[in-house]
């Protein structure tokens, strides 16, 4: 198995607290996986075999166990009665009324509780209220650069800039790199992880009565990464494509796609009124390796670059909003408790008018908080009067 340090480490530093642990994300980003090392981690640790028990409710093992009192019974009966228990529950969401047993082991005190799930949704609505706040989540998302360099064996002597752009097409889905030298093969497994979403997560979850405007909306918003749009205007224009809809259907589901994780919503935020605004957000994919397989290579390089980053960015646990100055816009500003980034991200700044369309909104933000500008670009300027220029890949690469 390859390792996820970056999600191992959020797991290892919440063992045997309290909270259950929730790790969420879209199908096929390495949840299950992610629970097999850190069953692996215990054992080496010298937790006895006895004390793990691991679940995958996607398994023919455990078909038999539809509802939360089964689930309760069975996980009962295999509890070590000294020491801690480590329950690991993958794909929770299969067992009707799960919240119900997960909040009645919790209260057993020598149980260490674990589960994954593909929605949203559900591990929002029913954990809020069943646990009251009693939960942590970690937010899983495919391979970031780093992983997918590491994953594949492409770190030394390598030409960086290839092995990206073999990352931005193909995407981060731990299971190409088994097949990564197989292009047709990476596009079955695109296609295969893109139908599952959507039949899984969002059609059958949600009771879609129309798939194919479904999939239109899905294809829209992938044509459209980084561009500002509202539920009116994906309305309008699938009306004037032939598709009749309205913007309540539209806003419907695209509440489906994001609580299946397929897209990520980037709301404006005005930098002088420091408050969020309601209108023109906007969407970015889980992967850009399922966006390239829907649409093709079609579309702006820049956005392309801009999707890679804005999922960076939540990888390191920021909130991520789209900045508003008066006419002005700022690509990204990436909060944390204690830090702000203000980013705008170019596939080249080398023409002046480009680069000083780049600057002018940061020069205008009236703090002093960390401004960067991030291209494809390899130059020594590193700096333009306080904002800094960094080469995206060394960004991604945590060179800064």
């Amino acid at each position: 198995m390859k390792n996820r340090d970056l999600y191992l480490r959020q797991l290892i530093a919440f063992k045997d607290k309290s909270p259950v642990k929730v790790i969420t994300g879209v199908r096929r980003c390495g949840k299950s996986t992610l629970l097999d090392l850190y069953a692996q981690y215990l054992l080496e640790e010298g937790t006895s075999p006895k004390s793990i028990i691991r679940m995958n409710f996607e398994s023919l093992e455990y078909d038999g166990i539809k509802t939360y009192r089964q689930l309760d019974e069975y996980i009962d009966c295999n509890l070590t009665p000294s020491g801690m228990n480590y329950v690991l529950l993958d794909e929770i969401q299969q067992v009707e009324g799960w919240e119900k047993a997960v909040n009645s082991l919790r209260l057993a005190g020598n149980i260490d509780i674990y589960i994954t799930g593909s929605n949203a949704q559900l591990l929002s609505s029913e954990l809020s209220t069943f646990l009251s706040g009693r939960y942590v989540e970690i937010r899983m998302l495919p391979l970031s650069f780093a992983e997918f360099l590491d994953f594949n064996g492409l770190r030394d002597g390598r030409d960086m800039d290839g092995c990206f752009n073999e990352y931005l097409r193909y995407g981060g889905f731990p299971g190409i790199a088994e097949i990564r030298e197989i292009p047709s093969a990476i596009s079955q497994l695109l296609h295969g992880i893109y139908n599952t979403i959507i039949m899984k997560d969002v059609i059958q979850r949600n009771l879609v009565r129309d798939p194919a405007l479904l999939d239109s909306v899905t294809r829209f918003l992938c044509g459209n990464v980084g561009n500002a749009l509202s539920t009116k205007k994906i309305s309008d224009f699938l009306t004037s494509s032939g598709r009749k809809t309205n913007s309540e259907t539209i806003d419907n589901y695209l509440h489906m796609l994001e609580g299946a994780y397929f897209i990520y919503k980037a709301r404006r935020y005005d930098l002088k009124g420091r408050m969020h605004l309601k209108t023109q957000g906007k969407f970015y994919i889980v992967d850009t390796g399922i966006r390239n397989e829907l649409m093709g290579m079609r579309g702006d390089y820049g956005f392309l670059l801009e999707n890679v980053v804005y999922l960076e960015f939540l990888r390191r646990g920021y909130e991520v909003s789209i900045g508003k100055l008066g006419p002005l816009e700022v690509d990204f500003v990436a909060t944390k408790p204690d830090k702000t980034v203000y980013c705008q991200v170019s596939a080249t700044i080398l023409d002046e008018k480009t680069r000083e369309r780049e600057l002018t909104p940061l020069r205008n933000i009236p703090d002093n908080y960390e401004k960067i500008i991030l291209s494809m670009d390899r130059t020594p300027m590193t700096d333009f009067n306080g904002v800094r220029n960094m080469n995206l890949l060394d960004f991604l690469l945590g060179r800064e």
